[in-house]
């Protein structure tokens, strides 16, 4: 029987390895768990026409927004590993929701394999446009005097905007309260309808309100200005440290995948996005840096290492289940981008753990770069 088993799959090899050298024969569907028309749906839609045109089939943009990504990402993690389902995504996917939630529908690190990084983008704080500031040092002042905790929105409960609000409020002082919507998009027009005081979002999201004179761009997180916004000044030019970090944007597969698929769309997203054309478009949807087909770090290994490294009863007595898994997914952000003792910085300013929370970081740090 063990033998009758062998033979029959030495005589399939041939035959699967014929239908992966003809992938694809329909069309494939990228899911993106974001709204239509804001950033991530914009780039990948670029990225669309480039792959159907290289592929031979035509490739389908399928946004399932929702649960700052865990919505689409959970179907895509469901599906069959056949090589006609993938998902585009943040690092919000592998790196923040892991460390916030006690219990996801799925396993990242296990159900989704990685394919190729995509892009390094930005996002700007935005209020409307009749605010009674114009730059970060009046929103401090006037969030200062208000009375009333300032509202701001984001993508979701431990979406990036979300960690960048906590970081708002050390930086600026004030009280800011969090609102959580299925998207930047439905954010930024309560912002301008006068619902919400200030939001985060993607230069895309929030270019037709700007243009509309409903809401005003107050500063853009980063290294350096959007390009498609060059006009607007970064946190560091108004002299706000700590907000220099950029969200990466990469593709995955469900796990199973033959091999030989992946490999192969991985090379197409790197043809595609070097082309001149298609990454002049991607820069000018507040992409910073396109980068197809470089090698993934593997930011799931953050945030697994994060949960035993320290005694929570001890470093984290005094905060909040949820504060727990914000400050986590912050420095699981941090630690990304080797920007972990400025993050340390601004939430744990009076922690008394301070010390230790940096070294253990660090050290996390340095084994996942090695690795």
């Amino acid at each position: 029987m063990k033998r009758r088993t062998v033979l029959a799959a030495a005589l399939a090899a041939p035959l699967v390895a014929r239908a992966e050298g003809s992938w694809p024969t329909r069309p494939v569907r990228i899911v993106v768990p974001f709204n239509p028309g804001g950033a991530i749906d914009a780039m990948v839609r670029v990225l669309g026409d480039s792959l159907t045109a290289r592929l031979g089939q035509q490739v389908l943009v399928d946004p399932k927004p929702g649960a700052n990504t865990i919505v689409g990402s959970d179907l895509v993690a469901k599906a069959a590993p056949d090589g006609y389902t993938f998902l585009i995504t943040t690092n919000s996917t592998h790196t923040n929701n892991p460390t916030l939630y006690a219990k996801l529908p799925f396993d990242p690190a296990k159900d989704l394999a990685p394919v190729s990084l995509v892009s390094l983008g930005t996002i700007l704080i935005a209020a409307k446009a009749d605010a009674p500031f114009s730059d970060l040092k009046g929103l401090g002042t006037w969030a200062k005097a208000l009375g009333r905790p300032v509202t701001y929105g984001s993508w979701g409960i431990g979406s990036s905007g979300h960690l960048y609000g906590l970081m708002l409020e050390k930086a600026l002082g004030g009280i800011y309260s969090h609102v959580p919507y299925r998207g930047d998009v439905p954010a930024i027009q309560d912002v301008g309808n006068g619902t919400l005081d200030i939001t985060w979002a993607s230069p895309t999201s929030a270019k037709s309100q700007i243009d509309a004179n409903r809401v005003k761009p107050l500063a853009v997180a980063g290294s350096k200005r959007s390009a498609s916004m060059p006009e607007l000044s970064t946190f560091a030019e108004q002299l706000v440290a700590g907000f220099d970090l950029s969200l990466f944007v990469a593709a995955y597969a469900p796990a199973g995948t033959p091999a030989e698929i992946v490999d192969r769309l991985s090379r197409e997203i790197k043809a595609v996005i070097s082309q001149p054309d298609v990454a002049e478009k991607m820069i000018r949807l507040t992409v910073e840096i396109p980068l197809g087909g470089r090698p993934l770090i593997h930011e799931n290994r953050i945030a697994e290492k994060l949960d035993p490294a320290f005694d929570r009863k001890v470093v984290w007595r005094t905060q909040t289940p949820e504060r727990i898994g914000v400050v986590e997914a912050g420095m699981a952000l941090a630690d990304h981008y080797g920007l972990l003792e400025s993050f340390i910085d601004v939430t744990f300013a009076k922690h008394p753990h301070k010390e230790a929370l940096a070294e253990e970081g660090r050290k996390i740090l340095r084994e996942v770069l090695e690795s």
